[in-house]
């Protein structure tokens, strides 16, 4: 069982910033290999949006964030954060953080895995 707190949505302009952070806390026994970000507006399929290793500094950014956005790990390695800059209306939607998996840049099919997500609006 895994619980994620996150924050850091909300409104921003074109052109704005946000940053956003997500803790899990993991029960006994469980691991993964990385935390990061997917986001998903309603109705639509998924988007990966970046990933950090848990064992390393090592990343993934997708292509439409790169420039724009940065992904961290925080304090420990059950934290990080996405600095989002340069926003655009087009980067609205739900960011959920999920387990990854940098090498591969995949995020795990497993909902159980998803935080419930944070609302991300961009707006002028």
């Amino acid at each position: 069982q895994l619980q994620f707190v996150e924050s850091g949505g909300g409104l921003a302009q074109p052109g704005g910033s946000l940053r956003l952070s997500c803790t899990v806390v993991s029960g006994p026994g469980l691991r993964h290999s990385g935390l990061g970000w997917f986001r998903q507006v309603p109705g639509k399929e998924r988007e990966g949006v970046s990933c950090v290793s848990s064992k390393d500094d090592s990343t993934y950014v997708a292509d439409f964030a790169a420039g724009r956005f940065t992904v961290s790990r925080g304090n420990d390695e059950k934290t990080v954060h996405l600095q989002m800059s340069s926003l655009r209306p087009s980067d609205t939607a739900i960011y959920r953080c999920a387990l990854c998996d940098v090498p591969s840049r995949t995020y795990t099919p497993n909902s159980e895995y998803w935080g419930k997500g944070t609302q991300v609006t961009v707006s002028s």
